[in-house]
């Protein structure tokens, strides 16, 4: 008679008790429920406004006052938060503001910040009628709102660098602390890009900083479900990662002076 050595009997028990089978492999633990929310877990959603409102309704001084300290932290975050979105949308620009309105405002320290990391500054040159140049262009539209510490500018991309051929359009320069950080020439000639693949290629770069926390009431002014919000997190993780793999043709950083290797112009600007 066959012997199944994984049923749980006294035999069994015998047999493994003299070796003539292998003990059984141990039960799997099972897994620790998730830890219950913290009191600010729990407050982390609401309002200002609203928290006033718990607060009143507290079941005892203790816990109002909390709930008293935790909002003027959020009070405290938004202001700071505030000051910090400087931008929010495109900035046109000709070749004579670009040395103020790129290299010198990538100088500029966030409120602050006291690593002085700079701000970061994306150039983005382009040409009407090009279908690839006017898709990026709606999707350089839609970061500079989705990210305003990022300082978004245009120019025609000839205007900015002479002679500049129509096959090296769209191309996006990004800035920070006066030095050129990434170059991208022909964004889309390979073929169609997504708004997911230039936020990713910005989000590696340094170009734009991870989503901040959104207020309750932004977050339904705009439509947008929590769930949605964790999603919004959870890709811009996961484009930090991917984003080495979309930038199709990046130029080799370098400072000051930069030379297109595989077109006869500089751009010193």
């Amino acid at each position: 008679m066959a012997v199944n050595i994984d049923e749980d009997t006294e035999f069994n028990d015998a047999l493994r008790k003299h070796g003539i089978i292998p003990p059984r492999e141990p039960t799997p633990p099972t897994p620790s429920p998730p830890p219950s929310p913290t009191f600010s877990d729990l407050l982390n959603d609401f309002t200002p406004a609203e928290l006033r409102e718990i607060g009143e309704d507290a079941p005892d001084d203790d816990t109002a006052r909390m709930i008293a300290a935790y909002e003027r932290q959020r009070i405290a975050d938004e202001k700071a938060l505030g000051k910090k979105s400087r931008f929010g949308r495109v900035y046109p620009i000709g070749r004579d503001d670009y040395t103020r309105e790129v290299t010198e405002a990538s100088k500029i320290d966030e409120e602050g910040d006291e690593k002085e990391q700079g701000t970061a500054v994306v150039c983005f040159l382009y040409k009407d009628g090009i279908p690839r140049s006017d898709r990026a262009f709606e999707h350089v539209r839609n970061l500079a709102a989705r990210y305003p510490r990022t300082k978004f500018v245009s120019i025609v991309g000839d205007k900015c660098i002479p002679n500049l051929p129509d096959s090296r359009v769209p191309m996006f320069i990004v800035y920070k602390k006066g030095d050129i950080r990434n170059q991208v020439v022909a964004w889309g000639a390979d073929r169609d890009r997504r708004i997911e693949e230039l936020e990713a290629l910005l989000l590696v770069t340094g170009a734009l900083h991870s989503p901040e926390r959104r207020a309750p009431e932004d977050r339904r002014e705009e439509g947008s479900s929590d769930e949605e919000d964790e999603e919004d997190l959870d890709r811009s993780s996961r484009m930090r990662s991917a984003g080495t793999s979309v930038n199709g043709r990046t130029k080799k950083n370098v400072r000051g002076k930069e030379k297109d290797s595989d077109s006869d112009f500089d751009f010193d600007l």
